[in-house]
């Protein structure tokens, strides 16, 4: 079989399991990719501004082997209650990552970017209001579009790297 994969085929062989070669990042102190295991994650279920649940829900995660915890962020306020969540974590000495989960509001995944360790996006739904629609595009429309997106994108990516925080894009 060709090492040359086909970037919409996820294993070489149905057969024969083998991890793809990643790049090793870290997430807060969690080492994730490269040749580390596989993590655990898992998201909370309650919502973001029960600061007592979020925080409860989140030490039961971590206590069951949960490595990273997703935490849904669907505008500012949620965002900025993120860093509360994290400061009562970690002053009862737990430190695994959170991760702001975002669609929609570009400026709470930039509140979040600043205060945890990492930021979970859809571009397909970044810059965007919670309103679907289908549009025909024009060449010069699509242009503007793509424009558009790159003006809500761009000011996340400055921000994470900045405070060093990682995103995740996922299609």
């Amino acid at each position: 079989m060709s090492n040359n994969l086909n970037p919409h085929t996820y294993c070489e062989n149905l057969l024969i399991r083998k991890r793809f070669p990643t790049k090793e990042i870290s997430i807060g102190s969690l080492k994730l990719g490269g040749e580390q295991p596989i993590r655990v994650q898992s998201m909370t279920t309650i919502d973001t501004m029960d600061t007592e649940g979020s925080v409860n829900q989140s030490i039961r995660l971590i206590e069951a082997g949960c490595e990273l915890i997703r935490i849904t962020a669907p505008s500012k306020n949620e965002a900025e209650n993120l860093g509360v969540i994290k400061k009562i974590l970690n002053d009862k000495n737990y430190t695994t990552p959170l991760v702001a989960d975002i669609h929609f509001t570009p400026n709470a995944a930039e509140i979040a970017a600043r205060l945890i360790e990492k930021v979970r996006i859809n571009p397909g739904n970044y810059a965007d209001k919670k309103k679907f629609e289908e549009i025909e595009y024009t060449d010069a429309t699509y242009h503007a579009e793509l424009e558009r997106i790159e003006s809500k994108f761009t000011p996340l990516i400055k921000i994470c790297k900045q405070t060093m925080v990682h995103y995740l894009i996922e299609f």
